[in-house]
């Protein structure tokens, strides 16, 4: 690469990669917040849901009690009708059919009247229930809320952060040649914001593959842009390893 100092113009792609490594953070960290939002209206939608729950079971059974009321004074009426009947038989035998029958009646109604005191005990123990999910669901509203400001105003400030990021980037773009920063553009897309990174240890820091020394001697040599040969990223030497 005649005319082109590439020690100076890899120093400023390793200054770029610091900005475009930020860029790639912030934005991993902005696209989850839509999910992470879904996930918190998730979350509050199932307790409000598990909260209609109670109050469905609730009114079932207020419908149950009211019908077992209703059945209930039906046996009532039957049993005082029976009762006004029982003066007007005239055998023994037609006496006793009906008071088993009164008998018969009263046993059916006792069941019922259990049954009532079942479900108005059922019905106090979910107005209680109720209760406390409503409270609960107050307090889950209120920490929905909040936590949803919060990732709103992170989002903000990535993206004021994003913005000052981006005007740093242009002022030090005009500074790399056309080719190279097209080169590095290119590797940087296809390597998830990673397109320069170093050599320790005969290792390249991109994907820790082995770098042989030939290679590591082209890199000093600063004749010609190097890339790994495993990952395709540019390498570069330390300044305290180049040495």
């Amino acid at each position: 690469m005649a005319n082109i100092d590439l020690k100076a113009q890899i120093i400023s792609l390793m200054q770029l990669q610091t900005i475009d490594s930020e860029i790639y953070a912030l934005q991993r960290e902005k696209n989850s917040h839509p999910e992470q939002i879904k996930a918190l209206e998730t979350s509050f939608e199932d307790k409000k849901q598990h909260l209609a729950a109670l109050e469905k079971g609730s009114l079932d059974l207020q419908k149950q009690r009211k019908e077992n009321e209703l059945e209930l004074a039906t046996k009532e009426e039957g049993m005082k009708k029976l009762q006004n009947q029982l003066f007007q038989l005239k055998t023994n035998k037609e006496y006793a059919a009906m008071l088993k029958e009164i008998g018969d009646a009263k046993a059916d109604a006792s069941v019922i009247e259990d049954k009532i005191l079942e479900l108005l005990e059922a019905q106090d123990k979910a107005k209680k229930n109720m209760d406390a999910e409503k409270e609960n669901l107050q307090i889950e509203e209120k920490q929905f809320n909040e936590k949803k400001k919060v990732i709103e105003n992170r989002a903000k400030e990535i993206d004021d952060r994003l913005a000052q990021l981006d005007a740093q980037r242009k002022q030090l773009a005009p500074n790399i040649d056309r080719k190279i920063f097209s080169q590095y553009e290119r590797i940087l897309l296809n390597r998830d914001g990673l397109a320069i990174v170093s050599v320790k240890d005969n290792s390249c820091k991109g994907c820790n593959m082995f770098v042989p020394p030939q290679v590591i001697n082209l890199i000093k040599m600063y004749e010609r842009l190097i890339t790994c040969e495993v990952c395709n990223r540019i390498l570069y030497i330390p300044e305290d390893e180049s040495r």
